[in-house]
């Protein structure tokens, strides 16, 4: 991974990025990708799937690579419940419906979930959600709480900077955040670009980045089956995704921005 720059002066006044790629434990292919775009490239940080086919893989490969800054992805849409062993909601209907009728405990199943990860020896302090559910009021209260109880710190706002339909919930959910002691970045990039994803838009995006922190949303992996329970869009994204992570292009925009490359736990260092 580009090296991160240990002037605290220069962090607070630079454009800096944390590179986060979502599913981790998603698959074996996706989880070796993962690895190569943090070995070989600027990825910083991932969130890990509780009940994702290939925990126990993602756990292993993170033990070994202890660079490698991993948090937490929340699944309530997709694959088992950690907490029943029951199927999930397959859908974003399906998940309302289970909602409302009670027949999915949100706050029990998103316990469970960090409790699995927390006791697999990993110490995560940054948390997000698979297909961002967390943005269901109901959910994102949930969220808060169990971040609260597990000790976690940073939880991703993903609606991008500039889209006129999520600043309204960013506004709320930050002010939420505040008020219960949580954290997240300044800016986020990666909602309107998933599955879209290459090595000249991700160059173009970090050409217009604003000063301040900004979490880079990715979705890299090697090609490989659909787990069970987990239907996936991304299929070569992910590998055009990987690629743009590894890229001589990419780092060249990184040196000409003078952008620092760095993960939550550097965040954690410098803004206590």
């Amino acid at each position: 991974m580009t090296s991160i720059d240990p002037d605290a002066g220069a962090f607070q006044h630079r454009r800096n990025v944390v590179f986060n790629a979502d599913d981790f434990g998603f698959s074996p292919e996706v989880n070796a990708g993962i690895i190569h775009g943090h070995r070989e490239g600027i990825l910083g940080a991932t969130t890990l799937m509780a009940n994702g086919a290939a925990f126990e893989d993602a756990v292993r490969l993170a033990k070994e690579t202890p660079t490698l800054d991993v948090g937490c992805h929340l699944v309530l849409i997709q694959g088992r419940s950690v907490e029943t062993g029951k199927a999930l909601p397959q859908s974003w209907g399906e998940l309302l419906r289970a909602i409302v009728s009670a027949k999915l405990d949100v706050a029990a199943e998103l316990n469970a979930q960090v409790a699995r990860i927390v006791a697999a020896g990993l110490h995560p302090i940054h948390l997000d959600s698979h297909k961002h559910s967390h943005v269901h009021p109901i959910v994102f209260r949930e969220v808060l709480k169990v971040a609260r109880r597990h000790g976690l710190i940073y939880l991703r706002l993903p609606f991008d900077d500039g889209w006129a339909p999520g600043a309204p919930a960013n506004r709320i959910y930050r002010r939420r955040l505040a008020k219960a002691g949580l954290r997240a970045t300044n800016h986020f990039v990666g909602f309107r670009l998933t599955g879209a994803m290459d090595e000249a838009r991700m160059a173009a995006a970090l050409k217009s980045l604003s000063p301040g922190t900004t979490e880079f949303m990715c979705h890299p992996g090697y090609l490989g089956p659909d787990p069970p329970g987990f239907p996936t869009r991304l299929k070569d994204s992910r590998l055009r995704e990987l690629e743009a992570l590894t890229s001589p292009r990419v780092a060249r925009a990184i040196e000409e921005r003078k952008i620092l490359v760095t993960n939550y736990r550097t965040l954690r260092e410098w803004e206590t």
